[in-house]
């Protein structure tokens, strides 16, 4: 068995090996350039909250005077939540000046954004803002909001030395990012489930029941504490039993369907996936680590285990978004057709 500890390499490491990722990687934004910064003014022509990012359209003219239609991307609402931005932060139709780097090929109109100012002279930051940050309170039960750790590194392209079979080493060897679910609109199901930089709220309905719930994702994973729970279809977030060791919560998950990236970015996961997931709580209640273990013969030629951390978050209801294509695919391009 591969295995993944505390981010030091026993074998391999996700934590390591994910850090060095290529140019097109899902948030390299590699085509700004950022030594290039100008200040533009135009109509917003459109302002899209959704998943998995939030962004800007802007009628404004270029440097030749022409006017055109700039782009600009930004974190998916969660993030801008925290920034203090909401669906209402810009309208259609409103005057906006902003400062951002600019592309590095001059026809395409795609610009970062470091503030915005509006015609009476607001001024919208992109940086973190909008008061007082929220306690964050100690978890006693596993219950609450939690976000995985910033130090697990990339999940947006496959880790080198994967010890994966012949179906697996194909998927390797011509990884697209083009293939990511989320350019489609999937929602994925474990172990991404969690290792996605997404929060995940976790609650205890009843003694028979723990539920993580993914921000912005529809389809919760139920754990049942019951483990002769009636199993239902196969589907990708699979069937899952728990029970506690000590104060241990452990939960092992089948009755998966085929997954793409079910195992990792660009790795794929068949229904014959078998998941076994440890989380303990450190004694402040501030810290969940994982511990998983996951077997799919088809993909893997032997199992892996990956050991990460989640930390506890300010409890809030979670950001309900709609998943819009056009800004799931907005990263392949960086700008609008012309």
């Amino acid at each position: 068995m591969v295995d993944f500890v505390k981010g030091k390499l026993l074998a391999i490491s996700l934590f390591t090996l994910g850090l060095a990722l290529p140019a097109w990687a899902h948030h390299s934004h590699s085509n700004i350039d950022r030594e290039d910064i100008r200040v533009h003014s135009g109509i917003v022509s459109e302002y899209n909250w959704s998943m998995p990012h939030v962004f800007l359209r802007i009628m404004a003219p270029n440097q030749d005077g022409q006017v055109v239609e700039y782009t600009i991307e930004f974190l998916h609402p969660p993030g801008m939540v925290e920034r203090g931005w909401s669906p209402e932060t810009f309208q259609v139709g409103e005057r906006i000046t902003w400062e951002g780097a600019s592309d590095r090929n001059p026809k395409r109109y795609f610009t970062s954004m470091s503030w915005a100012e509006r015609a009476d002279g607001t001024r919208v930051d992109y940086g973190f803002g909008g008061g007082r940050k929220a306690a964050v309170l100690p978890s006693k039960d596993f219950t609450g909001l939690w976000k995985r750790s910033r130090s697990f590194g990339s999940t947006y392209a496959p880790p080198p030395g994967l010890p994966l079979t012949e179906v697996g080493q194909a998927l390797f060897d011509n990884f697209n990012p083009g293939t990511n679910p989320q350019v489609d609109c999937m929602e994925p199901g474990p172990p991404r489930f969690t290792i996605l930089p997404y929060p995940i709220q976790i609650t205890r309905p009843d003694e028979k029941t723990v539920v993580l719930k993914g921000e912005l994702r529809h389809e919760p994973r139920v754990v049942h504490l019951d483990m002769d729970h009636p199993v239902g279809p196969p589907s990708h977030l699979g069937h899952s039993v728990g029970w506690f060791e000590g104060k241990e919560l452990i939960v092992e998950t089948t009755n998966f369907t085929q997954d793409r990236w079910g195992t990792h970015a660009g790795i794929d996961s068949s229904d014959q996936k078998h998941l076994i997931e440890r989380y303990s709580m450190s004694e402040d209640g501030l810290m969940l680590r994982v511990l998983m273990n996951v077997t799919d013969p088809i993909y893997l030629a032997q199992p892996i285990e990956i050991d990460y951390s989640m930390d506890k978050q300010p409890d809030r209801q979670l950001v309900t978004a709609p998943c819009s294509l056009e800004g799931a695919r907005l990263f392949l391009t960086g700008y609008k057709d012309e």
